[in-house]
C-alpha cells in the first residue's frame, strides 16, 4: 500500500493526505510540487526517476474499508534537504533524459 508521507523531504512543507501538491517517485520519495519543479527539475535525488502527483486516499469509507480511517497516512517525517550543489551535478548527467528512458 502506498505510504502517504506527511511532508516534503526537502523543504518540510506539510503534505496532508488530501494535498494535490504532493509528488512521488516510484519509490514513494515525497516532495512538494514547488521543490520538484524549482529544485529537483523532475529528477528524484534518491533514485533518478521522475515524479507524478501522489494519489489522494479517500477520507470516507465509500467501499470495502478502503479509506484513511482504515489505512491512515504516515506520521513519520523524512526531512532530509537535498544538497543543491550535489544535485546540480547529478542533474547535469541525466536531466536531458526523459523519466521513462532513465
Amino acid at each position: 500500500m502506498l505510504e502517504l508521507r506527511p511532508t516534503c523531504e526537502h523543504c518540510n512543507r506539510p503534505l496532508p493526505p488530501e494535498s494535490s501538491e504532493a509528488r512521488i517517485c516510484s519509490y514513494e520519495c515525497t516532495f512538494c510540487a514547488r521543490c520538484v519543479t524549482d529544485v529537483l527539475q523532475n529528477v528524484c535525488p534518491n533514485c533518478g526517476g521522475g515524479f507524478e502527483p501522489r494519489p489522494v486516499r479517500p477520507s470516507r469509507n465509500w467501499m470495502g474499508d478502503n479509506y484513511l480511517g482504515n489505512d491512515p497516512a504516515s506520521t513519520v517525517i523524512r526531512h532530509k534537504p537535498v544538497d543543491v550543489l550535489e544535485h546540480a551535478k547529478f542533474l547535469a548527467k541525466i536531466r536531458g533524459i526523459p523519466p521513462e528512458s532513465r
